[in-house]
């Protein structure tokens, strides 16, 4: 996936059909408050009706949380940025991404929607319990911990600066994924991935552009804009290569 890199206010309009539009948005508050009931409901299944020790219930768990790090940074860099010839191909990474690099402003479309979520987590836990029976029950509630924490921490480096010293490398790297090179940087709740893979920007070589950082951040001004009717838009185009 390769995107022309826009600055801008307002959301992409990713349905004509209102109904479907509708549930291409969400709200941190709204995701959590939907899955925590379900998940612990899961792992007391977990103790109680599939006997699992609270050991083994913990080692599942924790290492669930490890593997959706793993998964974050493989589902970011193939699946997220695929490159395909295929235009509907091409249309399902700008619907599951895409539109948030044109438009990293949108607080909206930084979690997946209820409706959408509960469909891919129903499929994602059906083929987990397929593998690993009924010890799912620990494993997947941390998978999906691992998930909620991997959305709220994108949602937090686009609403403020880095809260600790530590993490400026974090925000640093995502905001560096945004407007130098998103061939780079696919880590967002971490860069342990990208350290392994050599996909980690060199932040002592790079220079922080704080304009364009702005530019990444929510506009608490057009946070209620239309989502059809964007303010300001200037799409950056790169100049056609050469080939004499």
């Amino acid at each position: 996936m390769k995107v022309d890199k826009i600055e801008n206010t307002g959301q992409a309009r990713l349905f004509k059909n209102p109904y479907l539009e509708m549930l291409t948005k969400g709200h941190p508050a709204i995701i959590w408050g939907m899955y925590i009931p379900v998940l612990s409901y899961l792992i007391y299944c977990a103790y109680d009706k599939a006997e699992l020790s609270v050991s083994t219930i913990l080692l599942l768990f924790f290492g669930a949380i490890l593997f959706w790090t793993f998964f974050e940074y493989l589902a970011h860099r193939y699946v997220f940025h695929m490159i395909s010839d295929s235009p509907r191909l091409q249309r399902v990474a700008y619907i599951m991404h895409g539109n948030h690099h044109h438009y990293p402003r949108d607080r909206q479309r930084l979690f997946m929607p209820p409706v959408p979520s509960l469909i891919l987590a129903s499929l994602i836990f059906g083929i987990m319990y397929l593998i690993m029976n009924k010890y799912a029950f620990a494993f997947f509630p941390g998978f999906m911990i691992g998930y909620l924490l991997y959305a709220s921490m994108h949602y937090l480096i686009h609403a403020i600066p880095p809260p600790f010293p530590f993490m400026k490398p974090l925000w640093r790297n995502h905001h560096l994924h945004h407007y130098k090179d998103e061939d780079l940087g696919f880590g967002v709740s971490n860069t342990f991935w990208d350290r392994i893979f050599g996909t980690m920007f060199d932040l002592k070589k790079e220079k922080e552009d704080k304009r364009k950082v702005a530019e990444l951040m929510f506009d608490k001004q057009q946070a209620g804009a239309p989502a059809d009717q964007p303010k300001r838009v200037i799409i950056v185009r790169k100049p056609k290569e050469d080939n004499k």
